[in-house]
């Protein structure tokens, strides 16, 4: 039996974990239960999903992720200046904190607040890891068809 690689049709189960450029760790699956995806379902970003082209299952690598394969570079357009009056009096406002908006759609929309000012609030809606250096960590545990036949 052939090895499978990880190519369009597949279904992919792997340990994974995100790092920022220093080692902190973002988000990992590597002390729970794996993560299973099918090649481009949007599960997983494609800048991400590029980089596993071509492993097969017991590989194990380590990607360095730019922005740009990422979550993009910061958008100085998505930090916005939202009258302090658009906030209920009993919300504490301090910088860090992640506040919910809705969107025109009304879908939610997370920001986190950059600065406390008398009339205003700026609000960044950046992703948090836009303009970040990442490395991605990953452990192949399975390369399948997308069909269920899975092959090692």
């Amino acid at each position: 039996m052939t090895e499978l690689a990880i190519g369009p049709g597949t279904q992919v189960t792997l340990h994974f974990a995100i790092k920022m450029a220093d080692g902190s760790l973002v988000d990992s699956t590597f002390d729970g239960a794996p993560a299973t995806f099918s090649v481009g379902d949007g599960n997983l970003l494609p800048g991400f999903e590029q980089v596993l082209m071509g492993l097969c299952a017991g590989d194990e690598q380590e990607f360095p992720i730019s922005p740009e394969q990422g979550f993009g570079q910061r958008n100085p357009n998505n930090i916005q200046d939202i009258p302090r009056d658009a906030f209920t009096d009993d919300m504490e406002l301090e910088e860090g904190l992640m506040v919910s908006f809705a969107d025109a759609q009304q879908a939610e929309l997370p920001g986190v607040i950059a600065e406390v000012g008398e009339q205003s609030v700026k609000v960044d809606f950046n992703h948090p890891l836009a303009g970040r250096e990442l490395v991605f960590e990953v452990k192949i545990i399975a390369v399948a068809v997308c069909d269920g036949v899975q092959k090692h």
